[in-house]
């Protein structure tokens, strides 16, 4: 009996030191976790924002070949004489490289041109400089980047691209710039030369 009665005992004497402190300890963990939980989640939303802004910064930038091949198509439906001379306000067009010129300081919606909007409202511009020093001015006169005669075919043995050009011709080189500016506001600019 009297083995019975120490064993209650102690057990009582067990129960009254318990104070609370693994579930002080669970509060804890639990306010650990949780927080690590916020932390997860605001990582990811922000790497949702980052794969947006790329989205949004491709999709611009692939616009930017309709303002690119928009200039060429322009370019090719001009004379030489055309092309000496800067064109007209809003027209897009300098027979200078404007040194220097810097495209986010340029008034596109005032000098360059607007080729539209496209479906994913990217709004495209562009403007072409003639790589020459001087505008009203002959090709040859001036200190132009220009593309001079080449022999017959190309250095390969075969033809050129759309054959070789004539004997004593110069064809200055052209950049055309396109400027996209999309939602968010997103801007991209893409640079091309031709001649």
């Amino acid at each position: 009996m009297m083995k019975t009665q120490f064993a209650m005992q102690s057990i009582r004497i067990g129960r009254h030191s318990q104070r609370g402190a693994i579930l002080f300890i669970a509060l804890i963990v639990l306010v650990a976790m949780t927080m690590a939980g916020i932390a997860v989640m605001r990582s990811v939303d922000t790497n949702n924002m980052i794969a947006g802004n790329l989205a949004f910064r491709n999709a611009a930038t692939s616009s930017a070949d309709a303002g690119l091949e928009s200039a060429r198509s322009w370019l090719t439906g001009q004379t030489a004489a055309t092309l000496e001379k800067d064109g007209n306000a809003g027209e897009g067009y300098f027979a200078n490289w404007q040194d220097p010129w810097n495209p986010k300081a340029f008034s596109w919606a005032g000098d360059g041109v607007t080729v539209g909007t496209d479906p994913y409202g990217n709004t495209i511009y562009y403007v072409v400089h003639r790589m020459c020093k001087e505008s009203n001015k002959s090709v040859l006169a001036t200190d132009c980047f220009k593309m001079a005669s080449l022999s017959t075919g190309s250095s390969k043995g075969g033809g050129g691209y759309e054959g070789s050009l004539p004997a004593a011709t110069a064809l200055p080189y052209f950049r055309i710039t396109a400027k996209v500016v999309g939602p968010k506001n997103t801007t991209s600019y893409i640079q091309s030369f031709i001649y």
